[in-house]
């Protein structure tokens, strides 16, 4: 035999090897799907069918598995319950550590959602599947497609569909998507919270808006407001501390260079909204407006102590296209200072007393003595 003819042996003898092995774990793989051929376990009860035929089933013990057309088992019984879904993936759930826990599995046995879910419930909403998978542990909801992947990249405190609309919740804030052919689409956000003693809540229902901010977008910059105020009444560097922000961000206290002021007071807070803001860069740009009900206490020009009340509008800006990028670049109160009441002169005892100006813009304002 010469060199040419053991070279095209010792290839075909390769070749031959490699085929046998591909073989053998091919039927291998067959005979652990089947329940090991002889060993096929015995079925007990015909379950559910999907739309190619296949068979939910269950054995002797109670467990499930499926069956193909021709009753070749094709996933094990060790299930505890399985149901079909709307793709080739089942529903499955097993006993882990003494729970029964529910996750998602596709024909060959392969797990595609982890077993983390107390359940896992099917919703159908303006003619599109949903799933509502509810974590054993901390009580949330992760909110699956037809085809089992995540719609959000977080899990919700709460979950409903209702006439079309997908209502979520997570922590204050309440969160609105309508369900079409083509997706979710963000329709409406409410995120409250609180700020030295005042409750806020910002509100949007701009679909433009909407297009551009996530969920954590709202949230980072609905808390950002928070601590601003807190700065801006009392100093805090703490608070300002808590903002996330531009290392070139500037925030300024409420009237910093008002030097009579002698106490400031948050006392309310209300017409809490957003808007868009043309900026110089090509970076997004955002702004929440926030109207501040506050006392005041200040010295006049007879260095007599005076309270004055009025509503003065805030504003803190942001730039950033997404939650990782927001950064907050400035926060401020407008007017730069309170509108005090004008000094008269009284012409029958020669003495001065104070009248109301008329009030900026936007805001009412009062004086006691």
């Amino acid at each position: 035999m010469n060199k040419h003819m053991r070279l095209v042996v010792s290839v075909l003898f390769i070749v031959i090897i490699v085929l046998a092995i591909a073989i053998t774990r091919f039927y291998s793989g067959a005979d652990r799907n089947s329940g090991g051929g002889g060993n096929a376990p015995a079925i007990e009860k015909r379950l559910d069918t999907d739309s190619y035929g296949n068979r939910i089933f269950q054995d002797t013990s109670g467990l499930c598995g499926i069956i193909d057309t021709s009753d070749r088992v094709v996933v094990s019984p060790e299930w505890q319950e399985l149901k079909f879904t709307e793709t080739d993936l089942c529903i499955a759930s097993k006993r882990i550590r003494g729970k029964e826990l529910f996750g998602c599995i596709n024909y060959d046995g392969n797990i595609i959602v982890p077993f983390v879910y107390s359940s896992i419930e099917r919703i159908r909403s303006a003619g599109r599947t949903l799933y509502f998978a509810h974590t054993s542990d901390k009580n949330l909801t992760v909110v699956y497609d037809s085809d089992f992947t995540p719609c959000f990249s977080r899990a919700w405190d709460s979950c409903k569909a209702d006439d079309g609309t997908l209502i979520l919740t997570s922590g204050s804030g309440t969160y609105s998507y309508s369900v079409t052919d083509k997706g979710l689409v963000f329709k409406h956000a409410s995120i409250g919270g609180s700020t030295l003693g005042s409750d806020y809540c910002l509100d949007i229902s701009s679909r433009l808006l909407l297009e551009k901010l996530s969920v954590t977008m709202l949230e980072q910059m609905s808390e950002a407001v928070g601590h601003y105020l807190e700065y801006a009444y009392t100093g805090n560097s703490d608070a300002r501390s808590a903002i996330k922000a531009d290392p070139s961000a500037v925030f300024l206290t409420i009237f910093p260079e008002e030097h009579a002021i002698t106490t400031k007071k948050l006392t309310g807070v209300s017409d809490m909204f957003i808007y868009s803001v043309r900026s110089n860069d090509t970076t997004p740009h955002f702004a929440v407006s926030v109207t501040a009900d506050t006392a005041l206490t200040y010295r006049n020009e007879a260095n007599k102590t005076k309270r004055l009340r009025g509503s003065y509008k805030a504003v803190v800006e942001f730039a950033g296209g997404s939650a990782g990028e927001l950064r907050a670049v400035s926060g401020r109160f407008i007017p730069d200072k309170p509108d005090y009441p004008v000094p008269v002169l009284d012409t029958r005892s020669g003495s001065q007393q104070t009248a109301s100006a008329p009030a900026a813009e936007g805001t009412t304002q009062k004086e006691n003595g």
